[in-house]
């Protein structure tokens, strides 16, 4: 069975290749991206017709939405990544869903203010409102990890990852308060399969 993951690493496809690398899987990296679109290509539109990335192809199975082909992918193809007690599934799914919800609408609008957008577009009043938002969620991360290395107690999962790849740009942030989640976006970004991953971002 052959695995092709398309999309391009400078977006959500990083967390894919990061999972994949995880999990030592051989696989095909399609690049598809926004700018050449090559997302409104029907040839691409036939495996995700939402026409965003990332998106896989399993065999015959395709599968779109970044953190559930992350679930998918553990959950396959195993190495400890995914959980096998039924409530810390449940806390995998919970942090999957959280960092999606809680985090990544504030750390996208802040990205697109200071970084993404060329400067005169830039909406300084927006990114800074957006870093005062992701406070709460900094704070609520901050105090889950109290006595544990990572989300789930003493191994890096999947839960782990979706959200720390989530969190890509907070790695730059000042997190002098946040000890403990500075120091599992170290332990977490510090692995070979994320290292590699920031390689193909270029």
């Amino acid at each position: 069975m052959t695995l092709s993951i398309y999309g391009i690493a400078q977006s959500r496809t990083f967390r894919t290749l990061w999972m994949a690398q995880e999990l030592g899987l051989a696989y095909e990296h399609v690049r598809v991206g926004f700018a050449d679109g090559g997302v409104k290509q029907e040839s691409f539109l036939a495996i995700n017709p939402n026409g965003r990335i990332p998106a896989i192809k399993d065999g015959d199975f395709t599968l779109w939405e970044s953190l559930a082909i992350n679930l998918y992918l553990a959950k396959r193809y195993g190495r400890g990544l995914y959980p096998t007690a039924i409530e810390e599934e449940a806390k995998t799914w919970q942090w999957s869903f959280w960092g999606m919800s809680e985090v990544e609408p504030s750390l996208t609008t802040w990205a697109y203010n200071t970084i993404i957008l060329p400067p005169e577009q830039r909406d300084a009043a927006k990114a800074a409102e957006a870093l005062k938002a992701l406070a709460t969620p900094l704070a609520v991360l901050e105090k889950s990890l109290a006595g544990r290395d990572y989300l789930l107690g003493g191994a890096f999962t999947v839960a782990d990852l979706n959200l720390a790849s989530i969190m890509f740009r907070v790695r730059g942030f000042d997190l002098a308060g946040q000890a403990k989640v500075k120091g599992w976006l170290e332990r977490c970004y510090a692995r070979p399969a994320a290292l590699a991953a920031i390689k193909l971002r270029g």
